[in-house]
């Protein structure tokens, strides 16, 4: 083949390719494929009113018990975490001295009330004496003289009664604080419940009640006190008389429940927020004390409230109430500012920006943009 020819041939290919590439640059570019999202049917449904909020459980009656005076422990009569009633003997302090006082106290007594007969008997006898003179003298048989000695001693005689009968109170009085200081020694339990703590053997020397350490701490269970705090913002809800529901982590399906009975009358300094005490009947005797507990307070209830899974939401600001999500109009997205309202669990209140039967993304949200087409591929009921 000639020069010439194949010059012309490769002019030819090249202005063919030219054309090409040429028509390539002028083609339309693909179309952006579609998001494959899932879709929520917004409904109304009643909303019940709660505060979240975590505590702990107490016994609302415990007690440490203390000896009321020093001494050595020369009996205990129960072991710990046995059940034990009120003025239930709990454990005994030596108290020979005592009881030998006790004994001396009871001979006093018994000697003032024998001096006491023998006053009583001068008394009568004196009585009788100046009746006989009074009798004499009328007859001219006794001289003024030995009728008044007659009614001297008759008043000497009463003053010796008087007297004896001071020494029997005095005497009464004495035995009585002494058997008082003997009871004392006696350690007795000053509530129903059971012993949680036992801090002393027979041996030991217990010391009084305003130095020593408890040797026995009761603790009444039938009747708890969850404590939580409420955030400042939550506040003004809070009201006594409010249920409280509530678990705990040793049993987590099992739903417990209490009344809000007390609120602080004033804020906590550092974060402003309020602690509130909840009584929980523990008839079951499921619950302990030292148990932390999550749960809510129920504050009250509305109808016809739109509510979302907060999941729906691809941003959230729970402080300022608002929140942005996606509302599906045909086969196209719209991104939608709303105004939220209460946290309820995993559900967030919506009360304004969205309308009852609108459908919003429930997934696959958060790639998308304004005016996005989607296919859907799945619709979710409204709980």
């Amino acid at each position: 083949m000639k020069p010439r020819t194949v010059l012309l041939i490769v002019s030819a290919a090249a202005a063919l390719l030219s054309g090409c590439n040429g028509s390539d640059k002028k083609a339309p570019q693909a179309a952006k494929p579609r998001l494959a999202v899932e879709v929520l049917a917004v409904s109304a449904s009643s909303l019940v009113e709660v505060i979240e909020v975590t505590g702990s459980l107490e016994p609302k009656f415990r007690a440490d018990v203390k000896t009321q005076i020093p001494g050595l422990v020369k009996e205990v009569y129960v072991t710990e975490w046995v059940r034990v009633h009120k003025g239930q003997q709990l454990a005994r302090i030596d108290m020979a001295e005592t009881e030998a006082l006790v004994k001396r106290g009871e001979a006093s007594v018994e000697l003032s009330r024998a001096a006491m007969a023998q006053a009583q008997v001068a008394v009568t006898k004196s009585e009788r004496e100046l009746a006989r003179l009074q009798k004499l003298k009328e007859s001219g048989l006794a001289t003024r003289q030995s009728l008044d000695d007659a009614g001297s001693e008759r008043e000497a005689a009463e003053a010796r009664l008087e007297a004896a009968k001071a020494q029997i109170r005095a005497s009464q009085e004495e035995l009585r604080q002494a058997r008082a200081r003997l009871t004392k020694g006696m350690v007795l339990a000053p509530l129903d419940g059971v012993v949680a703590q036992r801090s002393v053997n027979v041996g030991d020397l217990a010391g009084d009640a305003a130095t020593a350490a408890p040797i026995f701490r009761i603790v009444d269970n039938r009747l708890l006190n969850l404590t939580v705090t409420v955030p400042s913002q939550a506040t003004a809800r809070v009201k006594v008389g409010q249920p409280l529901e509530f678990t705990v982590d040793s049993l987590p399906s099992t739903t417990f429940r209490g009344t809000v009975m007390y609120l602080n009358p004033e804020l906590n300094s550092a974060d402003r927020s309020l602690k509130v005490i909840a009584e929980v009947r523990n008839t079951a005797d499921k619950l302990k004390s030292g148990l932390f507990a999550k749960g809510r307070i129920v504050t009250g209830s509305r109808d016809k409230v739109l509510q979302i899974p907060r999941s729906v939401l691809t941003s959230w600001d729970s402080v300022g109430g608002t929140g942005r999500l996606f509302v599906l109009e045909g086969d196209t997205v719209r991104a939608r500012q709303v105004v939220t309202g209460l946290l309820n669990g995993d559900h967030v209140e919506v009360a304004s920006g969205l309308k009852p039967g609108e459908r919003v993304v429930s997934r696959g949200g958060f790639n998308l943009r304004d005016g996005d087409k989607v296919s859907v591929i799945g619709a979710v009921k409204q709980p």
